[in-house]
């Protein structure tokens, strides 16, 4: 058995181009759909990122509002710079490239974006409606992950999911949107923590990983016919490639691919996901700003 791979860059660029098709029907009513990104100094996964989400900005049709700060930025500057993106109408949606240098309180700057702004979905707001089931931005990586397992035709209801890894951005998230009626799935999280790991994984129906750790599931821990959605990003040295490296996921692809019924590869996977789920946001904030 081989394992279906599921292509995220395809799924992806179809949302982007439903996306633009919305965005040309609101520029049509005189709505302008607009993102703010701010960027604070050099990180070069940063830079490339922001790069990244220009550019589906450009492809969609939305106002790009890119603000690239040097590192020297104070907390006080970039504060007086949401406030006033905040009161912006024109503006629909902010988001600000994490990291941010080692000087700026990160959740501080997380509090201030106006939640309806929030297109990330990392405000405490956005995060308690999507906790209780209100209307609100869902944050995009776990979204892409439920479109993914969707728009692949994966039966969800009453399956296991077992997620590996507890982060606000990504583990924490998805498993509650796992557990959402519209999905149904009865989650496991596993974390630092998990003792027998491998006892849980052979019970899951479907894994997401986001350990941040290169091969955390392998082919022995996985029952046949599980479904994996692979979350990781991973730079390891390669010196066939002209960059000098090559990415990886947190699974064990290649001995994954023999056992799993879906799989998603890295990159290509759930990486485009992430941004398409962005613009899908900051278009549902320029609808919303429109009625």
């Amino acid at each position: 058995m081989s394992a279906v791979i599921i292509d995220g860059k395809q799924v992806a660029s179809d949302v982007r181009a439903d996306v633009a098709k919305k965005v040309a029907e609101l520029k049509e009513k005189g709505i302008n759909p607009c993102l703010a990104v701010i960027l604070v100094g050099e990180n070069p996964a940063s830079v490339s990122y922001v790069t990244g989400k220009q550019k589906a900005l450009a492809e969609v049709g939305m106002v790009d509002r890119s603000v690239h700060l040097p590192e020297s930025t104070t907390e006080e500057e970039l504060l007086k710079l949401i406030d006033e993106l905040n009161k912006d109408k024109s503006v629909h949606g902010i988001l600000v490239q994490l990291p941010l240098p080692k000087h700026i309180n990160e959740d501080k700057v997380i509090m201030a974006i106006a939640p309806s702004k929030d297109v990330d979905g990392f405000h405490p707001v956005s995060v308690g409606n999507m906790m209780i089931g209100r209307p609100g931005f869902l944050p995009c990586t776990p979204h892409g992950i439920i479109v993914l397992l969707k728009t692949a035709g994966i039966e969800t209801s009453g399956k296991h999911a077992v997620v590996i890894g507890r982060s606000n951005i990504v583990g924490k998230p998805v498993s509650i949107l796992l557990a959402r009626k519209d999905v149904n799935c009865t989650v496991t999280m596993c974390h630092t923590g998990t003792k027998n790991m491998a006892e849980i994984t052979k019970q899951a129906d479907i894994l997401v990983v986001a350990s941040g750790h290169p091969h955390t599931l392998t082919g022995d821990m996985v029952k046949d016919g599980a479904v994996i959605i692979d979350v990781g990003v991973n730079r390891i040295p390669d010196a066939t490639k002209k960059s000098g490296f090559r990415l990886i996921g947190d699974c064990d692809f290649d001995d994954l691919k023999e056992k799993a019924s879906f799989i998603t590869p890295v990159p290509g996977g759930v990486g485009p996901m992430t941004i398409a789920m962005l613009m899908a946001n900051t278009l549902e904030s320029a609808q919303k700003a429109g009625n």
